[in-house]
């Protein structure tokens, strides 16, 4: 199967698409790297992936059915897995063990996570993983183990695979997250001003509306209208859900 063929068989449409997909994306994974899948649409969330029946894939199609292996009810994993968290730090493919995260680009943050007892914190020896960073701030995950649980590097399927793991991924996390979402959280088309987002960037770190006027050369009054105008638009009903909306919409990532 080439790439185009790969990326039509596990993208979604609609949450008809999910379980063919999901097993399209299992299927790949054993036959081009031998490796088992574990997803995950959103780090944040207790509610694991499902089906259009409401089949939880984990089980169902990618194969997770002992007793020991029903991670996703495990609520507390994506707070102490140094997977997940690591997903919360670095958005390309990278593969990890006890002995640390390997990546193709030096990744400080991802140099100062815990990996103590990882074969516990993890559930396994060895993994690489997709980070899935999506709009409105979500971050999925997709991990492909090894079907031998004593293997504790994956260099050489990395190496080989990295690239098409991480397309494959994104195609079938997008998508699902996508069919999957029946709520709209934030408004359509919110354009905010120059003024208005460096307003909200310097009120994210703390500064109060007094500060930031010292700091733009502008009076109090100018700052707390451009704040309020940003709220306006971003149907935000304080000064904290605007912040949290405007960094949801990227307005104000970290700086370089």
């Amino acid at each position: 199967m080439d790439l185009a063929a790969c990326l039509a068989a596990v993208s979604v449409r609609s949450m008809a698409d999910v379980h063919r997909a999901a097993e399209a994306l299992r299927d790949i994974a054993l036959s081009w790297c031998d490796l088992h899948v574990v997803a995950v649409d959103n780090i944040a969330s207790k509610h694991p992936m499902v089906d259009a029946d409401g089949t939880v894939l984990a089980a169902d199609v990618f194969g997770w059915t002992g007793d020991s292996e029903h991670w996703w009810k495990d609520s507390r994993l994506a707070l102490s897995s140094p997977l997940p968290r690591a997903c919360r730090y670095e958005s390309e493919v990278f593969w990890v063990n006890a002995q640390g995260f390997n990546t193709r680009q030096p990744n400080p943050y991802l140099d100062e996570l815990n990996l103590d007892n990882f074969e516990k914190r993890a559930l396994t020896r060895v993994a690489i993983v997709v980070p899935v960073h999506l709009p409105f701030g979500q971050i999925g995950a997709v991990c492909f183990l090894s079907r031998d649980p004593e293997r504790t590097e994956l260099s050489a399927e990395y190496e080989a695979h990295a690239d098409l793991l991480a397309l494959l991924s994104h195609r079938f996390i997008a998508g699902y997250a996508k069919a999957h979402r029946t709520r709209r959280w934030l408004p359509v088309d919110c354009q905010l001003t120059k003024r208005e987002v460096e307003c909200l960037r310097w009120a994210s770190i703390g500064k109060t509306d007094k500060e930031i006027s010292m700091i733009l050369a502008r009076s109090h009054a100018t700052v707390r209208f451009h704040i309020q105008n940003a709220g306006e638009k971003l149907d935000a009903v304080n000064r904290s859900q605007t912040i949290f909306k405007a960094a949801q919409l990227g307005y104000l990532g970290a700086a370089a």
